[in-house]
């Protein structure tokens, strides 16, 4: 479908999106999260470097923009993407949504994990999507929650992250 003058970014118009991702962890798997590698005895199982914040991050710019999700795009039966790093996934997402007339505006992220505690790294993650993404640490939230010791993230077998996401018409300086 081709997009129409109603259907495109205009200028002052914001969109909002909201992605979420999980995976299993595995002792001996790097942890890495917003492009930051954290030192823990365990990481996330999966296809690319499994780094749950840009994952859902990636999703959420994409839904906010009306596009495809990152495993649509991304499929992780594609040897090609055999651990890609995630920011690789970002930069093609910025692409997308800027060819759609978006950029991101802000953005907040929940991380969900039993340990290690991310308190120490989160100017660290903040700082590094805020680089990725192309705005200001201000505009650039990040949470992180335990399990308490109930379910997967609780009993330190599963991280997730869910994040939410402003998009702002990209003519919007």
């Amino acid at each position: 479908m081709t997009n129409s003058s109603d259907e495109s970014a205009a200028v002052g118009q914001i969109r909002v999106g909201i992605g979420t991702d999980r995976h299993r962890l595995e002792s001996g798997r790097p942890l890495i999260l917003a492009g930051v590698e954290i030192p823990s005895p365990h990481g996330p199982v999966a296809h690319s470097d499994g780094d749950v914040i840009l994952h859902a991050l990636s999703d959420a710019m994409l839904g906010a923009a009306g596009s495809e999700d990152i495993g649509t795009l991304f499929e992780d039966t594609d040897p090609r993407w055999k651990d890609l790093s995630s920011r690789r996934i970002v930069e093609e997402v910025l692409r997308t949504i800027g060819e759609l007339g978006w950029k991101p505006g802000n953005i907040d992220v929940v991380v969900h994990l039993e340990r290690p505690k991310i308190s120490e790294h989160r100017d660290a993650i903040r700082s590094s999507l805020a680089e990725m993404l192309g705005i200001s640490i201000d505009r650039v939230g990040v949470k992180a929650k335990t399990g308490e010791g109930f379910g997967p993230v609780g009993q330190s077998l599963a991280i997730e992250a869910m994040a939410v996401v402003q998009l702002v018409s990209a003519e919007v300086r």
